[in-house]
């Protein structure tokens, strides 16, 4: 049976380290002017300038105008326009969470901007000008006009789907006919060549407004001419289209075969995305952080040692790889797809973002001694920007799922879940105990709590309905959980395919969860090495300036590092040191380090 992702309204975040990432995402979209967030679509659409004023830039120690937005929004900018997709798309989620009544304000006013454009410009709602289609089809340089176009798009129908706002859909469907136009002047191999530029999310946009229209004769032309053959058949046929190609061009080209099965039924949409996943990450393999890429383009199999670079780990790769794995995880139930979000939430979404500032690190660097390079909030706007800014309004969405049989826990991200079951209304609480703010009833040593810092990621998960109303709850047991999950509760608890499962009855159900963990070392494949040093879902990072080789058992952890800075006041933490050197090496999770030079991947000696 199919599972399902909850709607956005029904589960919400908890204090914890996810809702504080949240809180400063949002505070960030709420900062951004929203004229100056049309403003390439205004200047393309000859509106300009008129009639509004724009605030003056705000960024620390950098004067480049009054309130523009720069980097990739420069107008003139070739990519310019792209930014505002992704920000709609963000506030639209962030909206239908929580409520915003600002976010929702600007958003109102986006779209009045965005309709005012498409007025004057005859159906053309971009940023760009329509000239950059034409030389696309020529040959001539534009970088990736489809790429930005999807963008708008994508905004478009996310306002849509999570506020069910009419007009935005209008909007969309009014430009998918100048699109479906321009298209259909070619061949259809005519048409495929100009596929070989990347796309972005058409093909997934075109799967949208089919299900959102209904428009078959418009979207099903449309879905069969994005139909990227050179791309899907060779996947089908067991080929190998990934090493060394830019990996963002094709993972939203599959995200889009992904929504033209769930919408059409067709199975060779279902058969390109699982063929892509296979080569993506069965036969490939990823860093320890669970992500992949290094410039932007997929690695060779298992071939990683010579890939770690300044430039590795697009953020933009990492979540849409989430997304894509979100989507296999629906339609088949495999819990390994849990993992692999799990991984790339806490060393890519977490690890990418600055918890201060809420800018994103374009790339996270493998390379030892290198320095994570922060965007700032007006002066880049690169493709990872935009990304950013959307991941962290869904992280909710990962937690929770159902279908007719069961309630699925899947990432232990603190939430409230509100769900309609087939038997009636049932609320599900996860907290984690060991979250950095909160340490329980391990406050203390001895009878009120361990000595040292836990070995075990301790859940709470409580379960609440109608006397009358009964449901199933699965919680997820993740693949680095070592020995027997510790359960603590009075309704009956079953281990069944990499998931706990209980049989709440009506009323109030508790249920204590510990999965415990351990350090271990993870080598490169192609260099075994040289470890990477992990503690149960969290990659650690060194702090260091240059690569520094380690003496110990490059199998046994223990040698190479030991415990250090466990505890500060009420709060566990996770750090260590290297020993057996002079001089030694602190070590702190990845998602923490900011600004310092640090390694993730260290060379291990065997002493004599």
């Amino acid at each position: 049976m199919t599972t399902s992702a909850l709607a956005p309204d029904s589960v919400r975040l908890l204090p914890g380290t996810y809702d504080r990432r949240r809180r400063v995402n949002r505070d960030y979209l709420v900062s951004l002017d929203e004229r100056a967030l049309v403003q390439n679509h205004r200047i393309e659409a000859g509106i300009g300038d008129q009639g509004w004023h724009l605030k003056p830039s705000v960024t620390p120690g950098v004067e480049t105008g009054w309130g523009r937005h720069w980097g990739w929004e420069t107008p003139g900018a070739l990519l310019r326009g792209h930014f505002v997709g992704h920000w709609m798309s963000a506030a639209a989620r962030e909206v239908a969470v929580t409520g915003d009544p600002v976010l929702r304000g600007k958003l109102s006013v986006v779209l009045d901007e965005l309709q005012a454009c498409q007025d004057a410009g005859e159906g053309w709602v971009f940023g760009i000008p329509r000239t950059f289609l034409r030389r696309l089809a020529e040959g001539r340089e534009v970088w990736a006009p489809q790429y930005n176009i999807h963008k708008t798009f994508m905004g478009l129908v996310d306002v849509h789907r999570d506020l069910g706002d009419e007009r935005a859909l209008r909007i969309a469907h009014r430009a998918a006919g100048v699109l479906a136009e321009w298209a259909r002047a070619f061949g259809r191999e005519e048409f495929q060549a100009l596929l070989e530029v990347e796309t972005g999310g058409m093909l997934e946009v075109w799967a949208d407004l089919l299900e959102a229209t209904g428009d078959d004769d418009l979207y099903r032309d449309l879905l069969d001419r994005y139909d990227h053959r050179s791309l899907f058949d060779g996947l089908l046929a067991g080929e190998d289209m990934l090493t060394n190609m830019h990996a963002n061009t094709t993972i939203p080209e599959v995200l889009g075969a992904a929504r033209a099965f769930e919408v059409t039924g067709e199975e060779r949409w279902r058969r390109i995305v699982e063929a892509y996943w296979d080569w993506a990450v069965a036969r490939r393999g990823t860093f320890c952080t669970g992500g992949q890429t290094s410039g932007e383009i997929w690695t060779p199999p298992f071939s990683f040692a010579a890939r770690r670079g300044a430039k590795t780990q697009e953020h933009c790769a990492v979540y849409n790889m989430i997304r894509l794995a979100d989507v296999l995880y629906r339609w088949t139930g495999d819990a390994s797809y849990l993992d692999y979000i799990e991984a790339n939430l806490v060393n890519g979404i977490l690890a990418q973002q600055h918890p201060g500032t809420g800018m994103v690190s374009y790339f996270l660097p493998l390379q030892s001694g290198a320095r994570k390079e922060w965007g700032s909030p007006t002066e880049d706007f690169w493709c990872c920007h935009g990304t950013l800014v959307q991941a962290h309004t869904r992280h909710a969405s990962l937690a929770v799922y159902a279908d007719a049989e069961a309630v699925t826990i899947a990432q232990y991200i603190p939430v409230r879940a509100d769900i309609d079951t087939p038997s009636g209304a049932l609320a599900v609480e996860v907290r984690t105990l060991d979250d950095a703010l909160y340490v329980g009833p391990d406050a203390n040593a001895g009878p009120g709590g361990s000595t040292h810092r836990p070995h075990a990621l301790r859940v709470s998960v409580v379960i609440e309905s109608a006397p009358t109303v009964s449901g199933r709850v699965r919680m997820r047991v993740p693949a680095w959980t070592v020995g027997d999950v510790d359960v603590r509760s009075e309704a009956a608890a079953v281990h069944r395919d990499r998931f706990i499962e209980i049989d709440h009855p009506g009323g109030r159900t508790e249920v204590e969860l510990g999965f415990g963990f351990e350090l271990r070392t993870v080598p490169l494949p192609d260099e075994p090495a040289t470890v990477a040093f992990v503690e149960g879902g969290v990659v650690l990072a060194g702090l260091v300036d240059r690569e520094t080789p380690l003496v110990g058992d490059v199998c046994d952890p223990t040698t190479l590092l030991a415990a250090d800075d466990e505890r500060q006041w009420s709060q566990w933490l996770t750090r260590y040191r290297s020993v057996g050197r002079s001089a030694g090496i602190r070590f702190v999770p990845l998602n923490e380090v900011v600004d310092e030079r640090f390694a993730v991947y260290f060379p291990v000696v065997t002493p004599a």
